[in-house]
């Protein structure tokens, strides 16, 4: 069956293999499948169930609120971020961030600060033949009171580099994007813009993917073709292969499975069949459906079309992770007290820009994720200094009912 579009392409975490050898990309000796080099914990297990779920929540709300855009997110490195902020935050911050996270209330901080360190470590070494990077980043302004436990957990648990910075300084922004554009390989060259006056700190994630095909498409074969659009038809350079790799289908949908390397990495294409939408795809995916796709995928020969692409992607997600009940961590009612003891602070940004690259090769694409921490605003004292004629009434509060009322002229 031929699939001549990419709607949606989403790279996850596949499952360990089930034999150890397979055919090399040009059917050469068989070379080695990566397979899981042990269990994973049960806190690891927890970690990449909430991650993946918070992977669909966050998505399907990106998608909801700009339908006919393109969107390219990692979640992921969103987690990252917000995991290093939520391990500052208390009480009902603390409840409000993991529940958004997808985190089990029966998780608690230092549970989910370990799974998170041997799960990256894990995830980062699994395929040699793909480059996976994942890095973290704590910078904030120097003299301000940071908690320095909360800081030793971040870099402990999340391998979180920190530095304090002069954030009045000229070499401030570029420092802290020095270090994103390196983290990415280039690719995400920036990730803060300015420094504004309130800013006390910037915890950032970077995620860096490289990925060569396991089957490589073949670069003669690459043509010019359609691809439709909610506004037209547009022409694209349109990759071509055949042969087998892992499908399935289902009444609205057509899925493939494309490895990279030695398969520990893949991308899954989801397909919308005619007379539905990719949008609707997106709002019928949670992980249980996911998995259950890729749980039905089973070997065939295909005849696979897929455009070549190159995207650059950026988003504000302090309000798609309010809509998913995040919103006191970005209220003056913000216990960050865990990060920041003696003074209040508060989240004012999520933001997160990606890249991607699709081509014969493979796949390259990054991530950056900012988390902008702010001062609290301190309480707005309305002024009302009764220094001229006034009226006052006395009365009943509960009834209403008005025992006096009165002009003062002047104070005698």
């Amino acid at each position: 069956m031929s699939l001549r579009t990419l709607a949606l392409a989403s790279m996850l975490l596949g499952g360990a293999c089930s034999s150890t050898t397979g055919v090399s990309p040009k059917g050469g000796q068989p070379t080695a499948l990566t397979t899981l080099p042990r269990a994973l914990s049960a806190g690891e297990a927890s970690t990449v169930s909430s991650a993946n779920a918070f992977t669909f929540s966050l998505f399907r709300q990106v998608v909801t609120t700009a339908p006919a855009d393109n969107a390219f997110a990692s979640p992921l490195s969103a987690s990252y971020a917000l995991g290093m902020a939520m391990n500052g935050a208390n009480g009902s911050t603390f409840s409000a961030m993991r529940a958004s996270l997808e985190f089990p209330a029966t998780m608690d901080r230092q549970a989910i600060g370990e799974s998170w360190s041997t799960l990256t470590a894990l995830l980062t070494s699994l395929d040699p033949s793909t480059d996976v990077r994942v890095a973290n980043s704590i910078w904030w302004r120097q003299q301000f009171p940071f908690s320095q436990a909360f800081i030793d957990e971040d870099k402990r648990w999340f391998g979180a580099e920190a530095k304090a910075l002069d954030f009045g300084s000229a070499q401030a922004v570029p420092t802290i994007n020095g270090w994103v554009s390196t983290a990415t390989n280039g690719k995400i060259p920036t990730i803060v813009e300015s420094i504004p006056g309130d800013a006390v700190m910037f915890l950032i994630n970077a995620l860096y993917f490289k990925g060569s095909w396991r089957d490589k498409f073949d670069v003669s074969r690459t043509t010019d073709a359609p691809f439709t659009t909610q506004s037209g038809a547009l022409q694209v350079r349109m990759m071509h292969r055949s042969g087998q790799v892992s499908y399935a289908e289902g009444s609205t949908w057509q899925a493939v499975e494309l490895p990279y390397g030695n398969a520990a990495w893949n991308m899954t294409v989801l397909l919308p069949k005619a007379g539905t939408t990719a949008n609707a795809l997106v709002a019928s995916l949670d992980a249980p459906a996911f998995a259950a796709i890729v749980g039905a995928m089973r070997e065939r020969a295909v005849s696979l079309s897929l455009p070549k692409l190159r995207l650059e992607w950026e988003r504000e997600l302090g309000p798609d992770l309010t809509a998913l009940g995040m919103g006191v961590a970005f209220s003056d009612a913000a216990d960050f007290s865990r990060m920041s003891p003696s003074v209040p602070v508060q989240i004012s940004s999520v933001k997160q820009k990606t890249f991607v690259q699709v081509d014969e090769e493979g796949t390259e694409a990054a991530a950056a994720t900012s988390v902008t921490v702010v001062l609290t605003s301190a309480p707005q004292f309305v002024d009302v200094t009764v220094d001229r004629p006034f009226v006052l009434v006395i009365r009943e509060r509960l009834s209403g009912t008005i025992l006096f009322i009165g002009r003062i002229g002047s104070i005698p």
